[in-house]
């Protein structure tokens, strides 16, 4: 049985204690639907200063949204449009200390400020992006670069 654990220490501890959380989530299931589900509510809850955390799936197309924790969002994303097309299409995480500033940006929701979205790729193929957004300015730094891309790799081996 899983049980979530209050995160303590600095950033990088954080992130290492909800990476274990979300190995243990996963664990034995394949299902990505399951997973992005668990996941999203794990960031959601887990990291201070949020007000999104979800996935969207490419559908050959464009993004498609999927399990995710916050306000209704945009059902469908064009990779030449917003932050999260622009980490699909160039498959690079996207760290957008000002979402305003972004050109293209698609304001799903008008209180996010800043914005973390991290490719999802499996046998070189895109599969969609873990996207992160906070009403703070300058939310994310390199730990939580780090830490998100750890937890989106961790998603991705359990498509395996």
């Amino acid at each position: 049985m899983f049980a979530a654990t209050p995160l303590t220490g600095n950033k990088p501890e954080q992130y290492a204690q909800l990476l274990e959380q979300a190995r243990a989530l996963m664990h034995g299931e394949r299902d990505r639907i399951a997973n992005a589900a668990n996941l999203s509510a794990l960031l959601y809850h887990g990291l201070p200063d949020l007000n999104w955390a979800g996935f969207y799936f490419f559908d050959g197309t464009e993004l498609v949204v999927g399990p995710f924790q916050g306000l209704p969002a945009c059902v469908r994303i064009p990779l030449d449009r917003g932050v999260c097309g622009a980490a699909a299409r160039d498959r690079a995480t996207q760290r957008v200390d000002d979402v305003h500033a972004f050109p293209g940006h698609i304001a799903c929701d008008a209180a996010s400020r800043s914005e973390i979205v991290v490719p999802l790729v499996h046998g070189g193929e895109l599969v969609g992006v873990l996207d992160i957004d906070s009403p703070l300015p300058s939310r994310f730094n390199e730990d939580d670069q780090r830490g998100v891309e750890a937890i989106a790799a961790a998603f991705v081996e359990a498509l395996r």
